[in-house]
């Protein structure tokens, strides 16, 4: 099954709403919305064929029923049910200068759950489609976004056997810096923000959500990838409330209304257990992950998170 917006009992949640004039793009193009809304295992993704990225993936995390140390696939496809033109494959991942990964917006290990081994693994297989991925530097996706990913799947998902629902995606910027190397004659613009949103049920089983934010800027210009081109406060007491106990919260996690604002997506109202009043610009300045020059592949304790 795909995204599941009654998978949190009894509550509906769906999928951001993107704005008028990003549905427009798609009428001018005389292309059908609908058809870039692409069902796989476990979640479901939003293309824009513009940009040839996910505006986001949809994920639905089920804690209690996640199998863990499966055999992974590694190959990435492109996904045959829209044009191969409309999404970016190898020719943009082994291209000159492509230092960056192939950046999962759906975790590999969030599909990872069913029935049993074989329900699992095809869901986690699923994932590996360049729909569902968005150039991401190995010192974001493997340390600062990585500590993110396990924090919800493992450390609030599984050890609470929890259902969760997480909505991730790059911020498509026209402002977005150009890659140095041309794909087919043409400039590609790399994304170099990313968010998450989680939705989850509270200790009182109340409907909540969160967000976290994350910044590639500096990572992509020093590595000569792309061409050269406020105070914080929380709307809840926190005794019981999930998510709040990040390290370096204060600079990765955020209110929904910053991802709404910057990436023009209305979400499902919830109570927001994190609220950030500064202004959008300062926020982005913070979170722009700077490398330390050491290793920071991902060791799953987010304790040892260096900035």
């Amino acid at each position: 099954m795909s995204y599941n917006k009654n998978f949190i009992p009894n509550f509906e949640i769906e999928v951001p709403s993107i704005s008028k004039k990003q549905r427009h793009q798609y009428e001018q193009a005389g292309l059908n919305l609908d058809r870039y809304y692409l069902n796989y295992i476990n979640y479901s993704v939003l293309q824009n064929p513009f940009r040839k990225f996910p505006y986001f993936s949809a994920t639905n995390i089920d804690g209690s029923q996640f199998i863990e140390k499966l055999d992974r696939k590694d190959d990435f496809d492109k996904d045959d049910r829209i044009p191969l033109s409309h999404q970016f494959g190898k020719e943009l991942y082994s291209a000159y200068h492509s230092d960056f990964d192939r950046g999962h917006m759906t975790k590999r290990e969030d599909t990872q759950w069913g029935t049993g081994p074989s329900v699992a693994k095809e869901a986690a297989d699923s994932t590996f489609y360049y729909t569902n991925a968005v150039p991401q530097h190995a010192r974001l996706n493997r340390s600062i976004w990585r500590r993110i990913e396990n924090y919800i799947l493992h450390t609030q998902g599984v050890k609470h056997k929890k259902k969760l629902i997480v909505f991730t995606g790059p911020i498509l910027n026209q402002n977005d810096p150009v890659f140095v190397t041309r794909i087919d004659g043409d400039e590609v613009k790399i994304p170099r923000i990313f968010w998450k949103v989680i939705y989850y049920l509270n200790k009182n089983n109340d409907l909540s959500r969160v967000a976290f934010i994350t910044n590639q800027s500096n990572l992509l210009l020093n590595n000569g990838i792309v061409e050269p081109t406020m105070e914080i406060t929380r709307s809840t007491d926190g005794e019981d409330d999930y998510f709040l106990d990040f390290k370096d919260a204060d600079t990765y996690q955020t209110g929904v209304h910053v991802i709404e604002t910057l990436t023009g997506f209305s979400f499902q109202k919830a109570t927001d257990v994190y609220e950030d009043d500064r202004i959008v610009r300062l926020i982005l300045e913070e979170v722009n992950y700077r490398s330390s020059g050491e290793d920071e592949s991902d060791t799953g304790d987010i304790t040892n998170l260096k900035l």
